[in-house]
Order: C-alpha cells, then sequence, then structure tokens
C-alpha cells in the first residue's frame, strides 16, 4: 500500500504556476518564458475575471491594457459602419489581446468581445511597453503570436469568401474546442451566426445537418462535439491548413 501511495505521489500531474495569489496561470506565452523574464513580469500583471460578452476593446479605442488569456474564449471582430460584424480571429490561452502594442500602436482596428465566461492577466499598456525593453523573449513570442493572428485572419477572410456554412461551422467549432480544450461551447445560434457573418437560419439549417450526422449535439446555449474525427472531416480544409502551419512554426521554434 505505501509503495502504490508513493507510485501516485510520483505520476501526480504538476499543478500549474500560479501568482502570489495563487491564480493558476495557463496563458501558453506566459509559460513559454525563461525563469527571469516570468519572475520580471508575473507581479506586474493583475488576474481579472471577463464575463460573457464583456467587450475589451471596440475599433478605435485608444488601448490603455493588453490581456494574456487564460482561459475562455475571445472573439476579433471586424466592424462595419452599419453596425454589422464578422469574427476575424479566436483567441484563447495561447495568446495576447493587444498585439498592436508590440509594434507600437496605440489604438485597436476590431472589436474584441469574450465569447464565453473567460480569465486573463491584464498588462497596462505602459507596463507591456516597459517590458518588452527588457523581456526579448517575451518581445519574441509576442512577435510570434502576431504572425499566428496574421494567419488566422487571412485564412478566415478566405474561408468566409468561398465556403458552405456547414462547413465554417464545423471549423469554428473546432477552432474553439481547441482554445478551451473542452468538447462543449457554451454558444447560442444567435451568437453563431454572428460569427460567422451569415443569418441565424442558415446557422439552424447548418447544425441541424451537422447533428443529423451524429457529429455535434446541439440545445439551448449549447454545442457539444461528439465526433471530433468526423467533424474535422467535415470541416473545410482551412482548418488543417492552419493547424499544420501553426505546427510548423513552432517546432521551428523549438
Amino acid at each position: 500500500m505505501a509503495n502504490k501511495a508513493r507510485l501516485t505521489a510520483k505520476t501526480a500531474p504538476k499543478p500549474p504556476p500560479a501568482d502570489s495569489d495563487g491564480n493558476p496561470i495557463h496563458n501558453e506565452i506566459l509559460l513559454g518564458l525563461p525563469p527571469k523574464e516570468f519572475e520580471f513580469l508575473i507581479p506586474k500583471l493583475e488576474f481579472v475575471r471577463l464575463k460573457t460578452h464583456h467587450v475589451l476593446h471596440e475599433p478605435g479605442d485608444t488601448l490603455k491594457s493588453a490581456y494574456f488569456c487564460n482561459s475562455g474564449l475571445v472573439s476579433i471582430l471586424s466592424v462595419f459602419p452599419d453596425g454589422k460584424s464578422v469574427e476575424v480571429g479566436l483567441v484563447g490561452q495561447e495568446g495576447l489581446i493587444g498585439i498592436p502594442l508590440v509594434v507600437g500602436f496605440r489604438s485597436a482596428p476590431t472589436r474584441a468581445i469574450a465569447q464565453i465566461e473567460a480569465t486573463a492577466f491584464r498588462s497596462s499598456a505602459e507596463t507591456l511597453i516597459g517590458a518588452l525593453r527588457q523581456c526579448p523573449a517575451l518581445e519574441r513570442r509576442l512577435q510570434q503570436f502576431a504572425q499566428i493572428m496574421t494567419l488566422q485572419t487571412t485564412q478566415i477572410a478566405a474561408c468566409n469568401r468561398l465556403h458552405e456554412v456547414n462547413e465554417r461551422l464545423a471549423r469554428w467549432l473546432l477552432m474553439s474546442c481547441d482554445r478551451i480544450e473542452s468538447n462543449t461551447v457554451p454558444l447560442t445560434q444567435e451568437l453563431l451566426a454572428q460569427m460567422l457573418g451569415t443569418r441565424r437560419s442558415s446557422v439552424t439549417v447548418a447544425a441541424g445537418m451537422l447533428q443529423k450526422a451524429g457529429l455535434i449535439a446541439h440545445t439551448r446555449g449549447e454545442v457539444q462535439i461528439v465526433d471530433r474525427r468526423k467533424l474535422e472531416e467535415a470541416a473545410c480544409e482551412c482548418y488543417e491548413i492552419m493547424r499544420s502551419q501553426i505546427a510548423k512554426w513552432r517546432k521551428e521554434t523549438e
């Protein structure tokens, strides 16, 4: 029994690092920093909780803060003068909201909104800019993430033009679940329609097709992936293009 207890203790997963208040850190950019930069930056960050539909910034806003996403899901939306919007990017615990600050820009070109309840480590713009001068690894990781977001934006733009709603819906669900590390996404059809830049009725039909094929289970306010492999087959090639390229880039920087 004692040997079994020792074995269990040895194989138990190591808890994630935490800030001084005990908040676990899951953000991949922060976790990838060398110890010296990590210890320098973490005390300067504020842990915040973001409710669903919390707007982090609107187009034209002066960026006063940056957010290292720690859990949940934040959508990046392109907003038009008539009020219509379409999603051009998704950010989870792999990324940062406020990328223009990294290259010296202060205004936001898009809307950033929490699609599901989230947490983040917030930095003032001045703190982040100052940290970049002293943390070369942080600067490099943020530049790499900016390139990943550029890839994502250009691919999604092509996807919205070329692919059917059911293919785009499958792609979106896969991207979302990857970022929240769950097979269940708490979203309404109205919100999905806004994200995909299409009518709610079109999303209803597309979701019905995927559900009838046994790929998802869609209930009020929630979508669950039932068969991941088949959903990947139903998605357009954009999902695999982005996933493969990001994996390739990460190998190049190991």
